[in-house]
């Protein structure tokens, strides 16, 4: 991928090529951002512009043997780490990379854990980035690079490495082999060892403009310019949230909406006996969806606060949900809104730990009947 492909984010990939032209690309570096923001995009573009020996004028030849393998990510000397499953039968990212290339370039570069679990089949597992994959890791960049100078490794969602390979790869970083570059790309920097990231450089990436959005909605998904404005305004600078904006208005697809909409009124009128039936109902799905439905919960209550505080002219709603939450607004206020959401992110932490779905989801539904029963007074 080229800088010139990439969606967005013009002066920090200015930055970026500056830094390579001058001779100042630090060994280790901690790209972090929403996976949808394009961090992974900035990355493979920063990759190819490193590794090109032709690169002129702030760009990749994007012709040269290098730049074809790293499109089409192949490079031997470039090595991607993710998180995976079964580590115990499938060490490393190695036995997935027919996937994790089929994944990145399906989706051009942008796609976010949820799909990407969705790709491997994961169902209710947790993927993880075993120690195995750090001892890999340092095997291979113990060998000489193959095809130039230098040697890069990639590690998408550093925060699912196990502490024993977060620990592995700790020397390394600090001192790596010569030419050697790590790139880490995180959403959750907070959640990896201050010890690594002690010994990063972080490069922030921020949301895409909306304008930027749009256009890769009319030109690369085939939406019409009014529906595309809108879609791209709502989407936050997110490709991820911009895909399933249109996607679920051309399917007409409202599972999350529906079991969101059902848990507001089921806790509203204090029906215990159908919260318990809705909760099972959750439970039986895999935990990335479960995940992905509290995600998108969240951002209805933080959407329905909003209008609640007169600020609609900034919603992010549109269609049945801005119908819904203009009714459910008045019972989402300051009286109750801190709690709501602390609830519901212990709902997250609970099923990110492998918590009982089914016991995890009553619990929510029952104390969210307590919360939002009543209006404030």
């Amino acid at each position: 991928m080229k800088f010139g492909e990439v969606i967005g984010h013009k002066q920090l990939l200015d930055n970026l090529r500056s830094n390579v032209d001058k001779g100042r690309v630090s060994h280790a570096q901690l790209i972090v951002g929403e996976c949808g923001w394009g961090t992974m995009q900035v990355a493979l573009a920063y990759v190819q512009y490193i590794h090109c020996p032709h690169r002129s004028g702030g760009e990749a030849c994007g012709v040269c043997p290098s730049c074809v393998q790293i499109a089409q990510l192949a490079h031997p000397d470039v090595h991607f780490a993710f998180p995976i499953i079964n580590p115990t039968k499938t060490p490393t990212s190695d036995s997935f990379i027919a996937e994790w290339r089929e994944c990145v370039l399906r989706n051009d570069a942008i796609f976010d854990e949820h799909q990407w679990y969705d790709t491997i089949e994961v169902g209710n597992s947790q993927g993880i980035i075993p120690q195995k994959e750090a001892d890999n890791i340092i095997r291979k960049l113990s060998f000489k690079a193959f095809a130039g100078e230098n040697k890069t490794v990639v590690i998408w969602l550093p925060e699912r490495m196990h502490t024993s390979a977060a620990n592995a790869l700790l020397k390394i970083l600090e001192e790596p082999w010569d030419k050697t570059l790590f790139l880490l790309i995180s959403e959750h920097p907070e959640e990896l060892l201050t010890t690594i990231t002690s010994r990063t450089q972080t490069i922030n990436v921020g949301r895409i403009g909306p304008e930027e959005l749009a256009h890769y909605a009319v030109t690369k998904l085939g939406a019409a310019p009014d529906k595309a404005a809108a879609a791209a305004r709502i989407a936050d600078g997110s490709v991820v949230a911009l895909r399933n904006i249109l996607a679920e208005e051309e399917s007409g697809s409202t599972d999350n909406f529906e079991l969101f909409t059902r848990l507001m009124r089921l806790s509203f009128s204090n029906r215990h006996l159908e919260i318990f039936d809705w909760a099972e109902q959750l439970a039986s799905a895999g935990r990335e969806a479960q995940k992905h439905f509290l995600d998108y919960s969240l951002g209805l209550i933080r959407e329905s606060y909003m209008l609640t505080a007169g600020l609609e002219n900034i919603s992010h709603l549109w269609g049945a949900e801005r119908e819904f939450c203009l009714k459910f607004a008045p019972y989402v206020g300051n009286h109750n809104v801190e709690a709501i959401v602390a609830e519901m992110e212990r709902a997250v932490r609970d099923i990110g730990q492998n918590g009982n779905p089914k016991m995890v989801f009553t619990h929510l539904g029952l104390a969210l009947s307590k919360l939002i029963a009543q209006r404030a007074r």
